[in-house]
């Protein structure tokens, strides 16, 4: 029915509900697992998070996956999951919030930042006429208002993503040029070569080696240049009313 909201996927109930049954049940007789809190738990959210990140590449880099790379996905995406399903058990335990307000709180978010999709209620539209860059227009303004507290455009930037995760966000964030408005007519780079995925890979390959043969660690070399850039577009800081 239009304006109802749809229907769930049947059988998601049942599986997640069995899913935090038992890791509750590992939280209160495997003595390993009840050791955990959050700090231990970081380093397998980062390691499961790249792992997840691999599955999926490898997927969308094959024109027809096979079913060991689709099981591959599956199951890294089951690790992720453990990983929320066992934070979210940790602050229930503490009296605080669980797995339920971790999915209501992320379904309310939803609703809230696309308003071309459902109603304030939550119910389906009955029409969806916004354009894309609406849609991200929209949701930009919502998150805004959703953060007041952010004053700068780089706020809520990870400051441990990887160097170059961090200078794609930060001028993404900046609105700066996309690749394509760099390059001259045609999408094409100074030697005539294609600009496309690989051709770049190349190039940001090339830089590592050179950067290596300087002896520059370019990690760091990209992550301070990005922080400079940010310093820059922000401009000096404006000084403190009670400063002294």
């Amino acid at each position: 029915m239009v304006g109802a909201p749809p229907p769930g996927v049947p059988g998601t109930g049942d599986a997640v509900e069995r899913l935090v049954q038992v890791v509750e049940l590992l939280r209160r007789h495997c003595p390993w697992t009840a050791a955990l809190d959050h700090a231990s738990l970081l380093t397998y959210l980062v390691e499961e998070t790249y792992e997840l990140y691999e599955a999926v590449d490898e997927v969308t880099r094959a024109r027809e996956p096979s079913e060991e790379a689709l099981a591959h996905l599956c199951g890294e995406l089951g690790d992720v999951l453990f990983q929320v399903v066992l934070h979210a058990r940790l602050q229930q335990e503490s009296g605080t919030f669980g797995l339920a307000d971790v999915a209501g709180t992320l379904t309310a978010k939803l609703v809230r930042r696309n308003p071309h999709v459902f109603a304030p209620d939550g119910s389906l539209r009955e029409a969806f006429p916004a354009s894309v860059k609406e849609i991200v227009d929209t949701w930009q303004q919502v998150k805004r208002a959703e953060h007041p507290a952010r004053t700068s455009v780089f706020d809520g930037i990870p400051h441990g993503l990887p160097a170059l995760a961090l200078a794609a966000k930060t001028l993404q964030r900046a609105g700066e040029p996309r690749v394509s408005d760099l390059l001259p007519a045609g999408g094409s780079t100074a030697d005539g070569s294609t600009d496309d995925e690989g051709v770049l890979g190349r190039e940001l390959l090339d830089l590592v080696r050179r950067s290596l043969a300087a002896g520059v660690d370019p990690e760091r070399a990209l992550r301070r240049a990005v922080l400079i850039h940010r310093d820059e577009l922000e401009g000096p800081a404006e000084p403190s009313s009670t400063g002294t």
